[in-house]
């Protein structure tokens, strides 16, 4: 995670950007202070939103699946019977659910006492049958006549809101939310777009560009990673358990890589830098292939460790194949290591 976060606030054009805006290298540094600073509470908020989420359906009534659109899916298919069987018993253990919580949080029995594991033997069948009828479901999407969506994790809040907030303030907070959502994605954008010009376009075009003319190509640039970025999160819509796993497990991918470069470019001066570039090349490649494996069960892999491999990985090949692509530095590196 540290390797992670560092490469996130540090090397990430999204936010180096922010920092080059800055009037003064002083705002620049405060910045990126700040911008550390309110992460954490940030973070706060959003795991205890989870969390009271989590309480509020331990004594009110949980849908069986979040996803109500893939509830409808089935209800038009061939388990639509099976379904409507299923809600009923489920409807009757949640009730049974509420009455148990709802007489543990009013009676406070004592821990161990003949009552405590009573409630607890009730509760933690009902926990047991929950989790039946929610594999049933997602079996029954799997299946290849349905071929639905049988990961709910990120309608969970969406649910709540729908179902439990007044009307008035559910358009709000929609809204909100994809006024932030935008605000990610724009900077994404600008980011994406700012480095094909500068970057590949200006580099490579031998025109002389006018500024109104950078501005339209740069409106071109925007529109095409626009693009892409929805064609990617059409196919990456259900990486990982939830949409914050997906996107930490894909910046995973290239992140440490981004960081090893960083890394050596202001710390390791004497590495080369085609040294670096095919260094990085070669661990970005063994880092999506370690990627695989974890996903087809061949090795057993944190996505956060993949960051430090990718750091750790550029820097180390780098100090080897500087011996052999920089000119004159087998000699220089060699009596480096022997001190």
């Amino acid at each position: 995670g540290f390797f992670l976060q560092l490469s996130y606030f540090g090397t990430d054009q999204s936010q180096v950007g922010r920092y080059l805006t800055a009037r003064s290298t002083s705002e620049s540094k405060l910045g990126l202070l700040m911008n550390g600073l309110v992460k954490i509470p940030m973070q706060f908020l959003i795991l205890l939103i989870g969390a009271l989420v989590f309480s509020f359906y331990q004594f009110n009534k949980e849908p069986v699946f979040f996803n109500q659109t893939q509830l409808e899916v089935l209800a038009n298919s061939k388990f639509k019977d099976s379904l409507a069987i299923l809600k009923k018993d489920y409807d009757a253990m949640q009730r049974l659910k509420v009455e148990q919580m709802n007489l543990l949080a009013e009676k406070h029995f004592q821990k161990g006492s003949p009552d405590w594991d009573k409630v607890r033997s009730v509760l933690r069948n009902t926990e047991d049958q929950k989790a039946r009828f929610r594999e049933t479901i997602k079996r029954w999407l799997q299946d290849n006549s349905v071929r639905g969506d049988y990961n709910d994790t990120n309608y969970i809040f969406l649910r709540f809101v729908v179902d439990k907030l007044p009307k008035g303030l559910v358009g709000l907070l929609i809204a909100v939310i994809f006024l932030a959502a935008w605000g990610s994605i724009a900077a994404a954008l600008n980011s994406l777009a700012s480095s094909s010009m500068v970057d590949f376009h200006k580099r490579y075009s031998k025109n002389v560009l006018s500024e109104q003319k950078e501005f339209k190509l740069s409106r071109i640039y925007t529109f095409l990673w626009g693009i892409f970025c929805v064609m990617i999160a059409q196919l990456a819509y259900n990486i990982g358990n939830s949409l914050i796993e997906a996107v930490n497990v894909l910046g995973s991918l290239f992140y440490g890589v981004i960081l090893g470069i960083f890394l050596v470019a202001f710390y390791i001066k004497r590495i080369s830098a085609n040294a670096v570039f095919v260094s990085a090349v070669i661990v970005e490649i063994g880092v999506i292939t370690l990627h695989f494996f974890n996903q087809y069960k061949i090795i057993s892999l944190s996505f956060l460790w993949l960051n430090v491999v990718g750091a750790l990985g550029v820097i180390l090949l780098g100090y080897v194949l500087n011996i052999f692509l920089a000119p004159g530095s087998k000699k220089e590196v060699l009596q480096e290591a022997e001190l």
